[in-house]
């Protein structure tokens, strides 16, 4: 894996998973519709070479009007997506994403590996979408949480799988983060001690 880390963006060369692959194909159907959004949660740590499994793959989308998502909806049913959620658009934003409930697409025929697909329900969700990180993967865009806020959000979320997370993306990055920003972040979700306990 060769990484390269500016504060622009972070160019990122390595043999491509599942996972990958997955985002990639989706993503180009965003970046294609004009759609933002941030990718979030476990994936990040497997873009950057750790070695877990998931199931699913967290997208934060900015919020869209029903027309804007049934465009993206057909554009996506003619690349390969279907909902596993629902099979009618009206549905998927009315009584799911508008209820600040997700959806799941996958490539037709499967459930896994699948996109988890959300609007904002946090400040911390909006943050992350306005200030997504760029990575070139393998020459492809894609964007996601910053790292500065995916650190402190995986202590937050607790688990042993999400500090393990934490302690494999703040080694891999750390003379590159903004450490006012993190430092912001354990603040705001409180979790300094955490971060003392298991990172420092």
């Amino acid at each position: 894996m060769e990484l390269d880390v500016s504060r622009r963006r972070i160019k990122l060369d390595k043999e491509l998973n599942e996972l990958d692959h997955l985002v990639i194909d989706f993503t180009k159907i965003l970046n294609a519709n004009k759609t933002d959004y941030v990718l979030v949660s476990g994936y990040i740590s497997i873009l950057f070479g750790r070695s877990r499994s998931s199931e699913d793959i967290d997208l934060v989308v900015k919020k869209i009007s029903r027309k804007q998502f049934s465009i993206l909806w057909q554009a996506l049913s003619e690349k390969g997506f279907e909902c596993i959620t629902t099979d009618d658009p009206k549905n998927a934003y009315d009584r799911y994403l508008m209820k600040r409930s997700a959806i799941r697409f996958a490539k037709e025929g499967t459930f896994i590996p699948n996109m988890e697909f959300k609007f904002p329900k946090t400040e911390l969700d909006k943050w992350a979408v306005a200030y997504a990180k760029k990575v070139v993967l393998n020459g492809n865009a894609i964007k996601i949480s910053p790292i500065e806020l995916q650190v402190p959000f995986k202590l937050f979320l607790g688990s042993e799988k999400d500090i393990e997370d934490a302690k494999y993306l703040y080694k891999l990055f750390k003379e590159t983060l903004d450490k006012r920003l993190l430092a912001y972040f354990l603040e705001n979700l409180d979790k300094e001690d955490k971060f003392n306990k298991y990172l420092a």
